[in-house]
């Protein structure tokens, strides 16, 4: 049983304020919009401030500080991780429930790669919506994960009718959406953005030939995203 795009939380999932929460982003037909746009603008607030005053981006401590507090205030910060339902897995950056229902998959994502400050984190799910929209990701708010991380709250619905993608599909899927290989296929670029960890445990592909890009790690070109990844990466961190 695997995840892919994005839908509205089902009311049944326990914990009123994330119902409230999950109705609220029913009514944002602009998945980039709600929550999303308006942490990312206050993320790039806190990092303009803290360059200003002391010369550096390196912030990502500070901004984390700051969304929890701005989580609270605007009421999008959830207290008890019980309500998104049954710990179901963890994984490099994610740790992932599943929703009572069966249907949503919840992750807190603890923004491990976006490195020094969360810039990189918001555009990649930005990216990552543009480029694979049946595997949308919606953020309803933030939430600390079981190491007291702060984390970001994304949802995406559960799917259980798919298998895992070859490496040969995920290729041809590149090629068709204007990417090609990088470093013997260790990522894939198009010269805008750089998309890695797209290996077949995170890319589903289901009886009809849909293709579902569930996880992926995304750098614009320009950023040396390939040594941000490697560096970040526990894959990178084990085999080197």
């Amino acid at each position: 049983m695997y995840l892919c795009s994005v839908e509205p939380i089902n009311d049944s999932m326990n914990g009123d304020s994330f119902k409230r929460i999950s109705q609220e982003g029913q009514r944002h037909k602009d998945v980039e919009g709600g929550i999303l746009e308006s942490a990312s603008a206050f993320a790039q607030r806190v990092l303009e401030e803290v360059e200003a005053l002391a010369g550096t981006t390196a912030c990502k401590t500070v901004q984390l500080v700051r969304l929890k507090q701005w989580a609270q205030e605007q009421d999008c910060w959830f207290d008890d991780n019980r309500q998104f339902g049954d710990f179901f897995d963890r994984g490099s950056e994610n740790e992932v429930y599943l929703s009572p229902d069966q249907k949503e998959i919840v992750k807190l994502n603890d923004f491990r790669y976006a490195d020094d400050n969360l810039t990189s984190f918001f555009e990649r799910i930005k990216t990552h919506n543009k480029y694979f929209p049946d595997c949308q990701y919606r953020m309803i708010g933030f939430a600390e994960n079981r190491d007291g991380k702060v984390c970001a709250v994304l949802v995406q619905p559960f799917i259980a009718d798919a298998r895992l993608a070859t490496q040969e599909e995920i290729h041809d899927e590149f090629l068709r959406l204007g990417f090609h290989p990088e470093d013997h296929g260790e990522y894939y670029t198009n010269g805008q953005y750089d998309i890695f960890d797209a290996v077949d445990g995170n890319v589903l592909i289901d009886d009809e030939g849909n293709m579902f890009f569930i996880d992926t790690i995304i750098y614009p070109s320009d950023t040396d995203g390939y040594n941000t990844y490697r560096s970040l990466s526990p894959r990178w961190f084990v085999t080197d």
